[in-house]
């Protein structure tokens, strides 16, 4: 017999987090709540540039499960586990003690396509669609390979690379 417990998702959004609770018995939605009502700002320094704080997406993390267990009663004890989902391609980048040594360059910026273009051309065409069903242009590496030559200072300083989703789940485990 499945244990009358909770599941909790967390999606995180560029425009928003959302999180809900399920009862695992019945697959029935407890609760819902999205943070913030408005969407998220995302930082625009030159065009082409997308950029997040992931301290933003951990605070509405944080606001939006809150608001589920408000809203359903349901002690936090009663989860017994976390799915996330979240946007991909973004690049999060933490120093010893975890916390982002810059803002994350997130799925829509378009300031390393280049570099995910010559490593396209350099891998070869056919490597790239049969193993990332894609060209690398917006992809994580490109991004971080792009922190490198341009901010080399932040670059050394990297402890873990991580996606958006990953960075929600050291929050959540440490």
């Amino acid at each position: 017999m499945v244990h009358n417990g909770y599941l909790l998702g967390i999606d995180i959004g560029s425009s928003s987090v959302k999180a809900s609770l399920v009862e695992v018995t019945s697959g029935r939605a407890i609760a819902s709540a999205q943070s913030p009502s408005e969407e998220l700002p995302i930082l625009a320094v030159k065009p082409g540039w997308a950029e997040q704080d992931p301290e933003l997406w951990w605070e509405h993390v944080v606001k939006s499960t809150r608001m589920c267990f408000q809203q359903s009663s349901i002690d936090p004890s009663a989860v017994l586990s976390i799915g996330i989902a979240y946007q991909m391609h973004g690049l999060v980048i933490v120093g010893k003690d975890h916390k982002p040594l810059r803002p994350s360059i997130i799925w829509c910026d378009s300031r390393a396509v280049t570099y995910g273009d010559k490593a396209f051309h350099d891998l070869g065409e056919e490597y790239c669609l049969s193993r990332f069903l894609n060209s690398p242009g917006n992809f994580t590496a490109s991004k971080l390979k792009w922190v490198k030559e341009n901010e080399p200072a932040i670059f050394d300083r990297i402890h873990k690379i991580m996606l958006p989703g990953d960075y929600i789940a050291m929050k959540l485990s440490g």
